[in-house]
């Protein structure tokens, strides 16, 4: 079973940016994912990013493609969501998730998550 801890959330104007965190702990396999998702308030968890902890395969939603960046750092065991030019939008609590094999932008995939991390972005 693999703990997942997400940080870095806050406030911040629209057109500026934030990086979360996802720090992972217990046993994770190379063939692992690890997905961010985003849910808003009276809405359904939405898929932003995933990569792979192997080979660092990368894929986004269109929503924040262009804007946001996923990427790992297999030494800490940490996932980052780097988020630019953010939008109000973009407003949301965003988790981690980790899977094994294979790309999927379906919340029911993943086997573990975090417990998320408030982005609020104000105009």
């Amino acid at each position: 079973q693999v703990q997942l801890v997400e940080s870095g959330g806050g406030l911040v104007q629209a057109g500026g940016s934030l990086r979360l965190s996802c720090t992972a702990s217990g046993r994770t396999f190379s063939s692992d994912y690890m997905g961010w998702f985003r849910q808003a308030p009276g809405k359904e968890r939405e898929f932003v990013a995933i990569i792979k902890w192997s080979g660092g395969s990368t894929f986004y939603a269109d929503s924040v493609k262009g804007r946001f960046t996923i990427s790992r750092d297999n030494a800490k065991n940490t996932v980052y969501l780097q988020m630019n030019s953010l939008k109000p939008e973009d407003t949301a609590v965003y988790y981690c998730a980790n899977k094994r094999g294979g790309i999927s932008s379906s919340p029911d995939r993943y086997d573990g998550w975090g417990q998320g991390t408030q982005v609020t972005v104000s105009l």
